[in-house]
């Protein structure tokens, strides 16, 4: 879970923004706050993975906090009416820049790059390293365990992909990139094999031409990954 604090000085904004988090599995509202100074008093006593954070409010304002820096540098997401501050939140490092009225679409947008960065700074954590066969990825507004030995390939759809399992008949499709898949995947067990694929070497059953064929699925590979492709056929043959 990714533990959540609300800083926005509009009671209608807390609320709208509170019951977005409450919608989404993943994240956990940890506290709301009115300011920067309840937001302060919150992150000294509490673990906070990401805030929202509006810029305009009565006091230290959000750029001014984060200016500053925040306990633990959590991973933060501006919400706010005012479009002519998105350079000073980016120059900040904020993870995303969302200008009210905020649609559900678009906070869920931006909910899901803070999972995936939240899953690729703990990607070496003891609590995943104790099943290192599995990963997390958020589809259909769940977090869906995958077992990595299930996966036949992964194909690219822009801002998505989809994962094939064995003994599926419906991929798993997660706002995720085909390089981010990429990078979480075992590169001894996983080929990046075509700018759209990866397939699990183990998964091939056969080679012709150029495509592969997998359980239940053919794929395309292009040559400057032919020695790659053959290299480990030669080691397990």
């Amino acid at each position: 879970m990714i533990r959540c604090l609300i800083v926005d000085d509009e009671r209608f904004a807390r609320e709208l923004l509170a019951d977005n988090i409450g919608l989404i599995p993943f994240l956990e509202l940890v506290a709301s706050c009115k300011n920067t100074g309840e937001a302060m008093n919150v992150m000294a006593t509490e673990h906070i993975d990401l805030v929202f954070l509006d810029i305009q409010m009565p006091g230290l304002s959000g750029i001014q906090w984060l200016g500053a820096g925040l306990i633990n540098s959590p991973m933060v997401i501006m919400v706010t009416a005012y479009e002519n501050y998105a350079l000073d939140g980016f120059n900040l490092n904020v993870l995303d820049y969302v200008v009210k009225p905020v649609s559900f679409d678009r906070f869920l947008k931006a909910a899901n790059k803070a999972m995936e960065l939240y899953l690729l700074k703990n990607k070496q954590a003891p609590a995943l390293a104790a099943e290192p066969n599995t990963l997390f990825v958020n589809s259909d507004y769940s977090l869906v365990r995958i077992n990595m030995d299930h996966i036949t390939h992964v194909e690219g759809l822009k801002d998505y992909v989809k994962i094939f399992q064995l003994h599926s008949d419906r991929p798993i499709i997660p706002r995720l990139t085909l390089h981010y898949m990429e990078a979480r995947l075992p590169a001894s067990s996983f080929l990046r094999v075509h700018r759209s694929y990866i397939v699990a070497l183990d998964k091939i059953i056969s080679i012709k031409r150029n495509r592969l064929y997998l359980p239940d699925a053919d794929i395309p590979f292009t040559d400057n990954y032919r020695p790659q492709i053959m290299e480990y056929i030669g080691q397990h043959s």
